[in-house]
């Protein structure tokens, strides 16, 4: 199954089956079909950056935020040029990479974390990427309570202009693309273990997948963000519920 999602109500807008011998590739363009996307920013991971698919978006109203990887060679490439270590030749000035910058820090769970976006504008007339306007360098670093330090580095291209694609911004809505790993995929295959889940036959894991979605969204409704509590929490209250019934009865 592959989702549309918004990260942050935490409501799934639809869903539609992979058919066998396929991939996401191919169902996404036919999910994002069903919905007007008109004024907003759809982004997802690596495998979503296709050149068919962000003309799609644009072309009927959206904007696009594409995180990059090397599935598409020829961008990343690219990306990590602009990005990288500036080789300047002696007696020459540098030349001048018009990059903007955003960080925010956040700390919990026993960790600190500390993410930084550099944003650029000057692949837009370079690249043939459809509808390309800013492209941004992510960083994130991760602190430990013992110490223990880890570096991610993800390259990233956005339809957004550069009016609207501050790098404030754009550090916001990276941040929504790991929100839908965390607020729907954690939760269904391991707070709900569905990945493990032995239902095959027929249309059944597609109704229970659709059920999880459903729930979660209700549950986000509400306000509530821990999942696992809320099962605990009505576990004990529908137990408590049917001991009461036993009791009356006899």
């Amino acid at each position: 199954m592959v989702a549309a999602y918004l990260p942050e109500q935490g409501i799934v807008l639809a869903q539609l089956a992979v058919a066998e011998q396929t991939n996401e590739i191919v169902a996404v363009p036919a999910l994002m079909a069903q919905l007007d996307v008109t004024g907003m920013v759809v982004t997802g991971d690596a495998m979503q950056a296709q050149w068919a698919l962000s003309i799609q978006i644009v072309e009927t109203g959206g904007d696009d935020l594409w995180m990059v990887k090397e599935n598409q060679p020829g961008l990343y490439a690219d990306l990590v040029l602009l990005f990288g270590p500036e080789v300047v030749d002696a007696g020459c000035s540098v030349i001048p990479m018009n990059f903007r910058t955003a960080r925010s820090i956040d700390s919990g769970h026993g960790r600190l974390e500390e993410r930084v976006i550099t944003v650029s504008s000057l692949l837009k007339d370079y690249t043939r990427w459809p509808y390309l306007k800013p492209v941004f360098k992510l960083e994130r670093i991760v602190t430990r309570r013992r110490g223990k330090t880890t570096r991610e580095v993800r390259y990233g291209v956005t339809s957004l202009p550069a009016t609207v694609a501050h790098a404030e911004r754009l550090l916001y809505i990276a941040r929504a693309e790991w929100g839908i790993e965390n607020g729907l995929h954690y939760r269904r295959d391991v707070t709900w273990h569905e990945d493990s889940s032995r239902m095959r036959r027929g249309t059944a894991p597609h109704v229970l997948a659709t059920l999880n979605n459903a729930v979660i969204g209700i549950v986000a409704e509400h306000g509530a963000t821990n999942l696992a509590k809320v099962q605990r929490e009505f576990q004990y209250r529908l137990a408590r519920a049917l001991m009461h019934q036993a009791l009356q009865r006899r």
